[in-house]
């Protein structure tokens, strides 16, 4: 799990900004929101312009030098912020990954050039380079002793060198860093505001309706628009030598991007990448942006609740404030978002929180500050 997150001279973040998953309260309700002391589930509201979406680009920094996995240079075109005299970005992650406290603080000159990193286990460094001062990394690593430890290729983490070039003994500090590696490559962002757009997990192109064919999961998706509120009955058809996916109604076949609305059609998207939020292992940490841009509360509520049954952390944003309410998460999942810091609701009041107050309307009255 990423329990604590720091970012300074990224996007809109000018000095430290800094996202605390385990400044939790010992609520007695909804206790599956938190696991460990750690929020697993977050729902972040916010002004337009504070930067939930630049949020989640400097989280998901991390999987464009770690992995192989779908990132996109556009959204990192624009880099350092604009007020900040230093030349470079600074990130800081910190994680709870099987028992093991792990932390990666690294600095970039632009979303390809790095230029320093530090990577500890349990409090024993473990890996640390500083191009300021030189190209040669120091490593700790049992199994990774011969290893050349020249570094000149500033887009080349030293992480991901000493994992692709060393045979590592299978100490618990290397099946760590393993492990390590399996979570930021299983690290998933998405949004259907402006299209598909996605970074992590996977790196092939996307036919959303095929997916679903080939899983065997069309009467699964029919089901889950009924919940929603479509009612329909799903059909494989064949067209030119494809099957593609088709509304049946009382027998006239219709192909479903022919007909669907947009609601439906960003449902189809969240069904695609749920089917793998499901599977045990295949997402590690979620982050949707905007993800009831298009639905009604109700609908809002649903997703959540399909969200919280997988298990996976998560981070929504948002701006609807039916959300808010202790039926379905709780005080210190529900984080207020402002330019220079963001804060739990739990955090953000002098009173004490219970089960019963309705969050929402306190929230609607200002009983939230600054």
């Amino acid at each position: 799990m990423l329990t604590k997150f720091s970012v300074s001279n990224f996007k809109g973040f000018n000095q430290g900004f800094v996202f605390d998953f385990s400044d939790t309260n010992g609520y007695e309700f909804n206790k599956s929101c938190v696991k460990n002391g750690i929020v697993n589930n977050a729902l972040i509201y916010g002004h337009n312009g504070v930067g939930k979406s630049n949020l989640g680009f400097a989280i998901f920094d991390i999987i464009g030098h770690l992995t192989d996995k779908k990132t996109i240079d556009l959204e990192y075109a624009v880099y350092l912020n604009a007020l900040n005299p230093a030349d470079y970005a600074t990130f800081r992650f910190e994680f709870l990954i099987e028992g093991h406290k792990i932390v990666y603080e690294y600095r970039k000159k632009t979303h390809k050039e790095i230029l320093s990193e530090y990577f500890e286990i349990n409090g024993k460094i473990l890996a640390v380079i500083d191009r300021n001062i030189s190209n040669e990394a120091t490593f700790y690593f049992e199994g990774a002793e011969s290893l050349r430890n020249t570094v000149e290729n500033v887009e080349l983490s030293i992480l991901k060198y000493v994992k692709n070039n060393s045979v590592l003994e299978p100490t618990a500090e290397n099946l760590a860093f393993l492990a390590f590696f399996k979570f930021v490559e299983t690290m998933l962002f998405f949004r259907s505001v402006h299209g598909n757009m996605y970074l992590g997990l996977e790196a092939d192109k996307i036919d959303l309706a095929e997916d679903i064919i080939k899983k065997g999961n069309v009467k699964d998706f029919e089901q889950f628009l009924n919940k929603a509120g479509i009612e329909c009955n799903l059909t494989v058809e064949r067209e030119f030598d494809k099957d593609i996916l088709a509304f049946n109604f009382e027998g006239k076949v219709y192909p479903f991007f022919k007909v669907a609305s947009h609601g439906t059609k960003t449902l189809i998207l969240f069904y695609f990448w749920l089917q793998r939020i499901r599977e045990n292992g295949t997402v590690s940490f979620l982050f949707v942006d905007e993800f009831d841009a298009f639905y009604h509360h109700e609908l809002s509520e649903l997703i959540i609740e399909e969200l919280k049954k997988t298990g996976v952390q998560f981070i929504l944003t948002t701006h609807n404030t039916s959300n808010i309410s202790n039926d379905l998460l709780r005080p210190d999942c529900y984080f207020l978002m402002y330019k220079q810091f963001i804060r739990s609701l739990a955090k953000s009041t002098s009173k004490e929180l219970r089960e019963a107050h309705n969050i929402e309307k306190m929230y609607k009255a200002g009983s939230f500050n600054a």
